[in-house]
C-alpha cells in the first residue's frame, strides 16, 4: 500500500474527523502500519489474532469501546458515526461498536481505532521530527514491553515501508 496514499486519503481524514489530528499522530500511525503489516501486506496476523493493517487484537478492540470511549462520548458518537448498520454490534456494556472485521476491511475504521489506542496512553506523543520517540511511544503504548517488537525494527520498517529507504 502507498503510504502517501494512506496519509493522504485515510489518516489525515480520520484524524481531523476525530479533532486529533497532529503531524506527530500521521507519522506515528504510518509507522505502526509500516512495522505492523508491511504497509498493508498482512491482513490477518500468521499464527495470532490480530487484525488489519495495524494488527489490532479483538480483545484490544473491545477494551478501546468498553474501558475508554464509553467515558468519551463526544468521540465515540464520532466513530460510531463510521460505522455501518450491518456491521453494529452491541458491546457487553451496551455501547455500540464496529466488528472486529471492520479492523480488515474499513481502513478509516481501522485507523480511528488505532489512534484511540494511542489516545488512551498517560504521555503526550513525541514532537513529529523525534521518530526515535514515536517509535519507543509505540513500543511502550502499542506493541507493549512484553511484545516481541523492538524500537529499531519500528525504525527499519519506517524507513524502508514510508521513507522508501530500501
Amino acid at each position: 500500500m502507498d503510504p502517501q496514499q494512506l496519509l493522504t486519503h485515510v489518516i489525515r481524514p480520520v484524524l481531523q474527523h476525530l479533532d486529533l489530528r497532529s503531524e506527530a499522530a500521521e507519522i506515528l500511525l504510518l509507522g505502526t502500519v509500516a512495522h505492523e503489516s508491511k504497509c498493508g501486506e498482512y491482513l490477518h496476523q500468521v499464527g495470532g489474532p490480530a487484525l488489519g493493517i495495524y494488527q489490532i487484537e479483538p480483545v484490544t478492540h473491545f477494551d478501546v469501546w468498553e474501558n475508554y470511549l464509553r467515558y468519551k462520548s463526544g468521540l465515540m458518537l464520532k466513530i460510531q458515526d463510521m460505522v455501518p448498520v450491518a456491521q453494529r454490534r452491541r458491546t457487553p456494556g451496551g455501547w455500540v461498536s464496529g466488528s472486529d472485521a471492520m479492523l480488515i476491511t474499513d481502513l478509516a475504521y481501522a485507523t480511528a481505532i488505532a489512534r484511540v489506542i494511542y489516545l488512551r496512553a498517560p504521555m503526550k506523543l513525541p514532537e513529529a521530527d523525534d521518530l526515535h520517540g514515536l517509535a519507543a511511544y509505540w513500543k511502550k503504548y502499542y506493541n507493549t514491553p512484553l511484545g516481541k517488537g523492538t524500537v529499531e525494527k519500528w525504525l527499519s520498517d519506517y524507513a524502508k515501508y514510508v521513507v522508501g529507504d530500501k
